[in-house]
């Protein structure tokens, strides 16, 4: 892409507050495969993370000169001041020195660009945005339920979760995908897993008391309407971010870059389905969750 008034920090990013609505001004213009890049020096907008992209982009409006156009798509971008990566094509790495890390908007080509230096507005889609956050907190929730249900299945020590139980999720887990008010999670239980010290004798006959044990314990953690918090380490788009979900049995904390909800009480269901093959090394999670306010 060519470059002009490039940025030099990163993004100033107001969504994991919870912001749905903001103005930031433009900052750099260039064309794209799929449009317009456009970038500002802030947004409330989730852009898509290429390096581990479980939770997909916000859809929303931006708004400029009186004209209103969608997001098409928004995804993290890298520049050193000269050049510009964005998506896949994006080789820096998080705390690279000389590298700032942008939210990349694309929006139509055929609308009328604004200019660099202009305000915009944004205005985030805010169902979507509470469908996805239910997702990823369901996930993360589900992970932990999933970890507890398969504890005597290790027969060496290994890493714990804030519950105190072998951490499975992290362990095993090689992808993510947040949907609107679910997710699906895919694990590994192969070579690496069994060295590890994690039984697979039986897994698959096995499965559905495993997934009755999880959900039974997600319809607790529902009914206990446990906290979360999203600790916030700074306004930029690298700075650390935390999530923290406080239950019964202790406090997992996280690093995630993700939304979310604030606590399990707007949450009418949660619960998972399992599937596995175990010879091919494969076990997929996937989580659905019902809110209480849906109609």
């Amino acid at each position: 892409m060519a470059s002009m008034s490039l940025p030099d920090d990163d993004t100033l990013v107001s969504y994991p507050g919870g912001a749905v609505s903001g103005r930031g001004t433009v900052l750099h213009l260039a064309d794209h495969a799929s449009g317009i890049v456009l970038l500002t020096d802030r947004t409330p907008f989730h852009p898509v993370d290429p390096r581990w992209p479980d939770q997909g982009p916000d859809h929303g409006l931006i708004t400029y000169g009186g004209v209103s156009v969608p997001l098409l798509d928004c995804v993290i971008g890298a520049t050193d001041g000269t050049q510009l990566s964005v998506g896949a094509d994006m080789t820096a790495r998080r705390g690279e020195p000389g590298w700032a890390f942008v939210v990349a908007h694309v929006i139509p080509a055929g609308e009328r660009r604004p200019a660099v230096g202009d305000e915009i507005a944004f205005e985030v889609d805010a169902d979507h945005r509470l469908r996805l956050s239910a997702g990823h907190t369901g996930c993360h929730v589900a992970a932990l339920g999933l970890n507890a249900a398969l504890a005597e299945r290790w027969r060496k020590p290994v890493r714990t979760d804030g519950l105190g139980h072998p951490d499975f999720d992290q362990l095993a887990i090689v992808s993510s995908r947040i949907t609107p008010d679910g997710a699906v999670d895919t694990y590994r239980v192969g070579r690496s897993l069994r060295k590890k010290g994690f039984d697979v004798d039986g897994l698959d006959a096995a499965l559905p008391d495993i997934e009755e044990a999880i959900n039974r314990q997600l319809a607790n953690w529902v009914a206990a309407g446990a906290d979360i918090q999203l600790e916030i380490h700074g306004p930029r788009l690298t700075d650390l971010r935390e999530w923290i979900c406080t239950l019964p049995e202790g406090v997992q904390r996280i690093p995630c870059g993700g939304t979310h909800l604030r606590s399990l009480t707007g949450v009418g269901s949660l619960a998972v389905e399992l599937r596995a093959d175990v010879p091919a090394g494969d076990l997929t999670m996937t989580t659905r969750v019902g809110r209480a306010d849906a109609t």
